[in-house]
């Protein structure tokens, strides 16, 4: 898998995090636990797509 297609498919990934938490954050009442859990995953996502735009 080249650079560009890692990054494009993490991209990908953020953006679909992005539309969970979304989903999840607008229920009547919303579940922290999995809030919290997309949120750490976006950010591992977020970090990850920094490390390979900086190499």
């Amino acid at each position: 898998m080249s650079l560009q297609s890692r990054i494009d498919s993490l991209q990908t990934r953020h953006a679909s995090l992005d539309a969970r938490l979304h989903d999840e954050d607008t229920r009547p009442m919303p579940n922290q636990a999995t809030l919290n859990q997309i949120k750490l995953e976006k950010l591992r996502v977020k970090r990850e797509l920094e490390r390979l735009r900086q190499s």
